[in-house]
């Protein structure tokens, strides 16, 4: 098969079969094939239609399985439990331009299927002649910076906190005040999304007055990422009423609305999609199952996202440190292996992040094409918000200095108050 009319999905799959066998039927059961030959199923047609197996590498084997099987069990299959990394190319032409049938195809059933013990997608690869079917980027990186006039640094924002039970105007006071501290973005949590305390109706246009009188009063326009995740219909009816406020972006919980619902919301606004991967670890904590971030983010960003969520480095949550770096980088490459466009999206660093944090942060990405969101960073900065986001300016401006952030911090009284308040940098 011509690897110019194919996307090729990698899987780390684990049997106590032979592996080689194993991926046939993996290659059979996501294309024409199914247990057995069925009436139809001519050569010409398994020719054009059926998935090639290129590749198939054994690995060292576990020592259990990593899943129970029936399917197994009933036959009376014990081990070794052989694991491999598996190649297979499916024909662009079984997809056509249906993001959710590629989903279905390069995962589906193959999580079900009874050889298997253990499964896990790793990445996906396609061409631009497939990745040129579907939307890309709206904003980006550079129409993200545009929007709110950073320059070449990252931007620094927060997430509104407390996540629930603040009414409209208590959010839009908070926003108020955060525009003042110098944010660049602010995003609501991804559980606040239409309340019955702070319906989208009352509060997009309450926070919207607020930043268009900050920016009016300082010519600094603050990006707001309001959450819209809900059903389509809804979604469109409140991204059309943030765009007539004056709002530059929208947020979906990408997991809870799945593909087609992002990629509608993408068709019906040109507001940059910021979105959130917030459940991703029911799909990549488990090693031997689910799917990884590369092949997650490939998926999603194919509906036109514009900004995606990496975790943080050092942060609350599970992700171990080369996961999160190995996720931003992704976010900032093509989608396309011969991607000629800048598909880029902007990766989104979140979850216990503060000043000690960023210079390994820009490390990670080797330079300033990111987005930091520091909650209690910034909100629990001892002397205010204003000095938290100070203190995050001042800790690029070490990076920049090339000097340590506790020596910079001699000269920079917000940077010196967090490292004190929060403990050391990371590393």
């Amino acid at each position: 098969m011509n690897p110019g009319s194919a996307v090729v999905a990698e899987y780390l799959i684990e049997t106590p079969l032979e592996p080689a066998r194993v991926a046939e039927i993996m290659a059979g059961e996501q294309s024409c094939g199914t247990f057995t030959r069925v009436a139809g199923e001519s050569e010409e047609l398994r020719r054009r239609a059926a998935a090639d197996v290129l590749r198939v590498e054994e690995i060292e084997p576990s020592a259990l399985p990593s899943l129970p099987s029936a399917y197994l069990a009933r036959r009376g299959v014990e081990g070794p439990w052989r694991r491999a990394r598996v190649e297979i190319a499916f024909p662009l032409a079984n997809i056509g331009r249906n993001l959710p049938t590629l989903a279905a195809i390069v995962a589906g059933n193959l999580y079900d299927l009874g050889e298997i013990t253990g499964l896990r997608l790793l990445s996906l690869r396609m061409p631009d002649a497939f990745r040129s079917r579907f939307p890309g980027p709206v904003a980006g990186i550079g129409g993200t910076r545009d929007s709110v006039g950073t320059g070449q640094r990252p931007l620094f924002g927060t997430i509104i906190k407390p996540n629930l039970g603040l009414s409209a105007e208590a959010t839009a006071d908070l926003v108020e005040d955060l525009c003042e501290a110098g944010v660049d973005f602010i995003k609501d949590d991804e559980v606040n999304a239409n309340s019955d305390h702070a319906p989208i109706e009352e509060r997009v246009p309450a926070v919207m007055r607020r930043i268009r009188r900050h920016r009016d009063q300082t010519g600094r326009t603050v990006m707001m990422a309001f959450n819209i995740t809900d059903e389509v219909d809804a979604m469109r009816r409140h991204a059309d009423l943030v765009e007539a406020t004056g709002g530059t972006c929208v947020m979906a919980s990408l997991n809870w609305c799945g593909l087609a619902a992002v990629e509608a919301l993408r068709a019906a606004t040109p507001l940059a999609l910021h979105g959130h991967r917030n459940g991703f670890g029911a799909f990549a904590r488990d090693p031997a199952l689910g799917i990884s971030f590369r092949a997650y983010q490939a998926l999603y960003r194919l509906t036109g996202l514009d900004h995606m969520h990496v975790h943080g480095l050092g942060g609350k949550f599970a992700d171990f440190d080369e996961d999160v770096v190995d996720a931003a980088r992704a976010c900032l490459e093509p989608v396309a292996v011969d991607g000629a466009a800048d598909d880029r999206v902007m990766p989104v660093f979140s979850s216990g992040q503060w000043a000690g944090t960023v210079a390994a942060t820009c490390e990670a990405v080797a330079g300033h094409d990111f987005m930091f969101l520091a909650g209690g960073g910034i909100l629990a900065h001892p002397d205010g918000p204003a000095a938290g986001v100070a203190s995050l300016r001042q800790a690029f401006e070490a990076v920049e200095a090339g000097v340590p952030a506790k020596h910079y911090a001699e000269g920079a009284p917000e940077l010196r108050r967090a490292l004190d308040f929060f403990g050391p940098t990371l590393g």
